[in-house]
C-alpha cells in the first residue's frame, strides 16, 4: 500500500545570479567572538634616523642625469596620483557623512514586500508576509532581554565604536575570492543595512551602510541603537519588533516575557523563519543553549538563572490571510522554489522587496482552477484532485491544480500528495523497448492469466480481458499489462527504473519488482509530468519550474530561471514512444480525445492496483497537461475509488475527461502541431530475437518481414476504424445538439415564458442578430 506522506519537488536548481548574505556567516561569526576584555591603551613611538651621507656622481657617466630625471617624474607623478586619491577619498567620506540622514525607527524605510505575479508581469498572485510592526519603549522591558540580543548578535556592543573593521574586511575577502554577500557583524550595522537600506549589496551601499552605523554610533546612545534594533529586527511569523514577535511567539506583550522566552527569540535572529522552533525544534534548541552560555560567561545571569531557564513552549503558526484560497499554494510553491534553488532565503523573501515573475497563466490557472474545483454530484467528499499544465520545451509550469484552499488544507495536490500513476508509468519501459533495438511491431501474448519470472501469482489485464497477438502500439493504446510485463522481463525493473530516474521523476521506484511497470510506486502529479516531459520533449530534459524571474526594487535581475536543457534519450526513440500513445487517444482507452480535440494527441492512462487511483497524462508537442484522482480516508491512507456520475475508475475516464475539458478551451486558437515523424529501426522480436512471441524463432528476414506487414496493417486497420468510429459518433453528437435546439426554439416560439434563455423572454432585449446579451440564467452547465 502506498505511503500517502508530504513530498515537496525540488524544482528550480538553476544557477543563482545572487548569492545572499547567509545566516550562518553571521552566527559563525557570533560564535566565535571571545568575553571581551577592555584592552589597556598603549602609547606608541617611532623614530627615524636620516642618513646625511652621499655619493659622488659619476662624471664618466653623463647619461645618469637623464634616467634620474625620468626616475624623479615617475615617482612624482605616482605621489601625485595617491594624494588625489586620499584627498578625493576624504571629499566623499564627507560627503557621505554629511548627507546621510539618521531617522528615527517610525520613520524607518523598513523592509518591503515581496510581490509574485503571473507570467505577464503586472497582474498580483499575491505576497509575503503581512509586516506587523510595534514601535514600543524599552524602559519597561526587563534587561534580560536587550542583554539575550546583545549576547546572541554582538558580544562587544557595548564598548564597540559601532564598526567591525576585521568583520567588515572577512566580509570583503569572500565577497571578492567567492562571491558572496556578507555584511558586518555589529547591532548597530544590521540596524543601518536591514531596516533602513534593505540588503545592500554593492560595496557603494556597504560604505553608505558603514557611515550610517559610524554616525549612529556617535549621535545616538547605547540604550537607543539597542531599544531601536529591538524595535524594527525581523523575527520571524511576520513580526517586526519585539512586541509583535512575543505576541507572535508567546501570545504575550513584550514586557511579560520570560528570561527562557527572551534567549529563545534572540537565538533564531540570523534565520528567524528557517530557525523557527515549528520548522526546527533542534536547531532553535541549540541557539537557546548558546544564548544562555554567553549571557552567564558575559555576566548577564548567574549560573542558578541559566540552570532554571527552560526551552519554552510556543504559539502555534497563524496563518497568513494572504495565503487564502487556491493562491495560497502558488505563493508557497513559488517560495519552495527558491528556497530550494540556495538562491534565497525565506527571510530575504520576507524582507527583500523583491519582484517574482513566475511562468503560471493567468487564464490557464483560472480554467484549471474552475475544472478542478467543479464536483460531481455523487462525487466522495474524500476525493482528491491534482493538476499540472506545463511547456515541455522549456519545463516551464503554465498552470497547476493544488486544491480549493490553502488555509484550509496545507497539502499540495499537484506537488506533495501521492498517488500510485498505474500504468502511466508504461512508456517508460516502451521506452527501453526502444532503446533495446525491438520493433514495436513485435507481436506479444496479450492474453490475461500469465505467469513471469520471480512471480507466484498471475498477471491479468483489466477486467481479465484477452487481447491475443497484439504488437508493441496496440498493446500502449489499449494499457495490456501482461506485455508490459513481458517487456520488462526483458529490460529489468532495474533498468525501467533508471530510465524513469534518468526522465527526471525524483520518486523512489522499486528496481526489484517486476510491477513497477505497473505503477505501483508512489509519486506526485508533478513528478509524474516531469518525466513524461522529457519524453515529450525528444529526450531533453528541462527541470519543471514556476519561477521565470526575480527582480530587486530597482528592477535588477537577481535570478533566472534554468534555461539549459540536458540531451537524455535518442529523439526517434522518444518518437517512437509519442507515436504508440497517440493510439490511446484515436483507438485505445481514451478513443475520441484527439478527435474531438482536432489534433494529434500523446495520451496514456492509469489506473492504480486495487483502484485505489487513476491519472491521465496527455500532451501535444508544445503543452503537457496531467490529471490524478484518488481516495484518501481521514489518516491519508490510499482507499478504493468508486465509480461516479458513470465514470468507472478502471477505464479512467474521468482524469481523461478533465484532460479534454482543460485542453479544448487551453488550445483554442492555437495552431494545430504535428509530432515528429518516428522511424522504427528496431528488429521483430529484438536483436536476439527473443522479445514476444518472436522467442524461440530463428528470426529469419521473411518471418520478420511477414509478419511487420500484418502487424503494419492491422495497426492501421484499426485505427482507421476507430478515427470513422469517432468521426461518426461526434457527427451524431452534432445533430442531436442541432435537434434540441430547434425543438428548444420552437417551444420559445409557442411560449415565450418557457425559458429565461429564450430570445423573445418577456422583460428581455435583443442584440441586432437577435441574441439576448444581458440573460445570465438558464441551466447550469458546469455539472457533468
Amino acid at each position: 500500500m502506498a505511503s500517502y506522506t508530504r513530498r515537496a519537488h525540488s524544482g528550480g536548481n538553476g544557477p543563482a545570479l545572487r548569492q545572499p548574505r547567509t545566516a550562518q556567516s553571521r552566527a559563525d561569526h557570533s560564535a566565535q567572538e571571545g568575553p571581551y576584555t577592555p584592552q589597556e591603551s598603549r602609547s606608541r613611538h617611532a623614530s627615524h634616523k636620516a642618513s646625511n651621507s652621499h655619493r659622488a656622481p659619476n662624471r664618466k657617466k653623463n647619461t645618469g642625469k637623464g634616467k634620474h630625471r625620468v626616475l624623479k617624474w615617475v615617482l612624482g607623478i605616482f605621489f601625485s596620483l595617491i594624494g588625489l586619491g586620499v584627498l578625493a577619498g576624504i571629499a566623499v567620506f564627507a560627503y557621505l557623512y554629511t548627507t546621510t540622514e539618521v531617522p528615527q525607527p517610525e520613520k524607518f524605510a523598513l523592509a518591503e514586500k515581496t510581490t509574485v505575479y503571473y507570467a505577464d508581469g503586472t497582474t498580483a498572485i499575491g505576497s509575503y508576509a503581512e509586516q506587523n510592526r510595534s514601535i514600543i519603549s524599552c524602559e519597561g522591558l526587563p534587561d534580560y532581554i536587550g542583554n539575550a540580543i546583545v549576547a546572541s548578535e554582538n558580544r562587544t556592543f557595548y564598548t564597540d565604536k559601532g564598526l567591525d573593521l576585521k568583520g567588515i574586511a572577512r566580509a570583503f575577502i569572500n565577497n571578492v575570492t567567492k562571491g558572496t554577500r556578507q555584511g558586518g557583524s555589529t547591532i548597530t550595522q544590521q540596524y543601518a543595512e536591514r531596516y533602513y537600506m534593505g540588503e545592500t549589496t554593492s560595496y557603494a551601499g556597504k560604505a553608505r551602510e558603514a557611515i550610517m552605523a559610524l554616525k549612529i554610533a556617535q549621535t545616538e546612545s547605547k540604550d537607543e541603537v539597542l531599544c531601536n534594533y529591538m524595535n524594527t529586527i525581523y523575527l520571524g511569523r511576520n513580526s517586526y519588533g519585539i512586541q509583535e514577535a512575543a505576541k507572535a511567539y508567546f501570545n504575550k506583550d513584550a514586557k511579560d516575557l520570560t528570561l527562557s522566552e527572551a534567549a529563545m527569540i534572540a537565538g533564531i535572529i540570523p534565520s528567524p523563519s528557517t530557525w523557527d522552533p515549528a520548522d526546527n525544534a533542534d536547531m532553535a534548541k541549540s541557539r537557546f543553549k548558546r544564548v544562555l552560555n554567553i549571557m552567564q560567561e558575559d555576566g548577564y545571569i548567574t549560573a542558578r538563572q541559566h540552570t532554571d531557564a527552560k526551552f519554552p513552549q510556543t504559539a502555534a503558526v497563524a496563518q497568513q490571510n494572504a495565503y487564502a484560497g487556491p493562491n495560497g499554494y502558488l505563493l508557497d510553491m513559488v517560495r519552495r522554489e527558491l528556497v530550494q534553488s540556495k538562491a534565497f532565503t525565506k527571510e530575504d523573501l520576507d524582507t527583500g522587496g523583491y519582484k517574482i515573475i513566475t511562468t503560471i497563466d493567468k487564464s490557464k490557472q483560472d480554467l484549471m482552477q474552475s475544472i478542478g474545483d467543479t464536483r460531481l454530484n455523487d462525487m466522495p467528499e474524500s476525493l482528491q484532485i491534482g493538476g499540472i499544465a506545463l511547456d515541455p520545451k522549456t519545463g516551464e509550469v503554465l498552470s497547476v491544480y493544488a486544491g480549493s484552499d490553502y488555509l484550509s488544507k496545507q497539502l499540495n495536490n499537484a506537488d506533495q500528495a501521492l498517488f500510485e500513476p498505474g500504468s502511466t508509468m508504461k512508456p517508460f519501459a516502451l521506452l527501453g523497448a526502444a532503446q533495446s533495438g525491438v520493433s514495436f511491431d513485435t507481436l506479444f501474448n496479450g492474453n490475461s492469466h500469465q505467469h513471469f519470472t520471480g512471480l507466484d501469482q498471475e498477471v491479468n489485464n483489466a477486467l481479465e480481458n484477452n487481447w491475443g497477438s497484439i504488437n508493441l502500439y496496440q498493446a500502449t493504446a489499449n494499457s495490456v499489462n501482461t506485455v508490459f510485463m513481458n517487456v520488462n522481463e526483458h529490460l529489468t525493473p532495474k533498468r525501467t527504473a533508471a530510465i524513469a530516474h534518468e526522465a527526471g521523476i525524483q520518486g523512489d521506484i522499486d528496481e526489484n519488482s517486476m510491477y513497477n511497470v505497473l505503477g505501483i510506486n508512489a509519486l506526485t502529479v508533478w513528478d509524474l509530468a516531469q518525466g513524461h516531459s522529457t519524453i515529450a520533449n525528444n529526450g531533453v530534459k528541462n527541470t519543471l519550474h514556476m519561477v521565470s524571474k526575480v527582480l530587486d526594487s530597482h528592477n535588477k535581475d537577481m535570478y533566472n530561471a534554468p534555461s539549459e536543457g540536458t540531451k537524455v534519450f535518442d529523439a526517434n526513440d522518444c518518437a517512437l514512444v509519442q507515436k504508440a500513445m497517440q493510439g490511446t487517444t484515436t483507438y485505445g482507452t481514451a478513443a475520441g480525445t484527439s478527435a474531438k480535440l482536432g489534433r494529434p494527441i500523446a495520451g496514456k492512462s492509469g489506473t492504480a492496483n486495487d483502484e485505489l487511483a487513476s491519472s491521465f497524462v496527455g500532451y501535444t508537442p508544445s503543452m503537457m497537461n496531467v490529471w490524478a484522482i484518488w481516495n484518501p480516508d481521514g489518516n491519508g491512507n490510499p482507499q478504493v475509488v468508486p465509480a461516479f456520475s458513470g465514470y468507472g475508475i478502471s477505464s479512467t475516464g474521468y482524469p481523461a475527461h478533465l484532460f479534454q475539458e482543460f485542453m479544448a478551451q487551453a488550445l483554442q486558437g492555437t495552431a494545430v502541431e504535428q509530432f515528429p515523424t518516428a522511424k522504427d529501426n528496431g528488429k521483430i522480436g529484438g536483436p536476439d530475437g527473443t522479445w514476444g512471441l518472436a522467442r524461440g524463432q530463428s528470426g529469419g528476414q521473411p518471418y520478420a518481414n511477414n509478419q511487420s506487414n500484418a502487424n503494419r496493417q492491422s495497426t492501421e486497420d484499426a485505427q482507421k476504424q476507430a478515427e470513422q468510429d469517432a468521426q461518426q459518433k461526434a457527427a451524431e453528437e452534432e445533430a442531436k445538439k442541432r435537434q434540441q435546439a430547434q425543438e428548444f426554439a420552437q417551444q420559445c416560439l409557442a411560449n415565450p415564458s418557457y425559458s429565461t434563455e429564450c430570445p423573445n423572454y418577456p422583460g428581455t432585449t435583443t442584440d441586432g442578430d437577435g441574441n439576448n446579451p444581458g440573460n445570465t440564467g438558464g441551466d447550469n452547465e458546469n455539472k457533468r
